[in-house]
């Protein structure tokens, strides 16, 4: 299993919270995908199949931006 963080910005509301959420979760090999409106952060569960360009993806087709955050 896999654990991501995505920085994702453009969220306005809690529909797009919402709607990010969804973005995430409907990849394939995603377990759990919780966003945080607030501090724009995606915490995602995976198998090891899924890569953060997969993750990145799906929050760009939803409308929004998402990155890697820098460590």
């Amino acid at each position: 299993m896999a654990s991501t963080t995505l920085s994702v910005s453009g969220m306005t509301c809690g529909h797009c919270q919402a709607k990010v959420e969804r973005a995430l979760q409907g990849v394939d090999g995603v377990y759990s995908a919780t966003v945080d409106r607030t501090s724009g952060v995606a915490e995602v569960e995976s198998s090891d199949a899924v890569s953060a360009a997969d993750l990145i993806a799906a929050v760009e087709r939803a409308g929004y931006r998402a990155a890697v955050p820098a460590q």
